[in-house]
């Protein structure tokens, strides 16, 4: 193989590799969009509506039950006690429903938190309908002060017959950093 023919495979490999490098950083920008329109096509993910649905007169459907659990948590080192009122709860589709939330900021300053909801099984997502939450928008605490939150809900009567039991997750998010930015 002579010096010619060595810098024209070396300069194919260089233009190989920037354009692998270009195709990547593309593609991790592509993620998010492609992600949520993924989800959205095949209901996967849990992704829960972030705002209220106005009420609706669902035909309660007694002949179902469903089981719904309440599973709360917090994200890294934030000081809060976070809780459902109860862990699990049989309902049926299309009766309203409220659950109490407590959240207790143990700590001796005041800060800000941000619930985020998910839902599982994924497909049973678009069947929750909340009319109150406290996952729409910021909470504040003050120091050693136990909040209320209350969710209101209803699970749409046309969910699927072979969804049976759900679970409604919260996680709370100290962004009490960024608020003051």
């Amino acid at each position: 193989m002579n010096d010619s023919d060595s810098r024209k495979g070396n300069k194919r490999l260089t233009w190989s590799m920037v354009l692998v490098a270009v195709g990547m950083f593309g593609f991790g920008f592509a993620m998010v969009p492609l992600y949520n329109v993924f989800c959205e096509v095949t209901g996967l993910n849990g992704k829960v509506k972030s705002e209220a649905v106005a009420d609706a007169a669902y035909v309660v459907d007694q002949s179902r039950e469903l089981s719904i659990e309440f599973i709360t948590s917090v994200n890294e080192n934030m000081p809060l006690a976070f809780r459902a009122e109860k862990a699990k709860m049989k309902i049926h589709p299309g009766q309203y429903y409220t659950v109490k939330f407590y959240a207790e900021n143990t700590s001796d300053k005041k800060m800000v938190g941000r619930a985020i909801p998910s839902v599982a099984p994924g497909t049973a997502t678009q069947y929750l309908n909340k009319t109150e939450c406290f996952c729409f928008s910021e909470q504040e605490f003050e120091p050693h002060k136990l909040r209320e939150m209350p969710v209101r809900f209803v699970i749409d009567p046309s969910i699927p017959e072979n969804v049976k039991d759900m679970t409604l997750s919260y996680t709370f998010f100290d962004i009490t950093d960024k608020n003051q930015n």
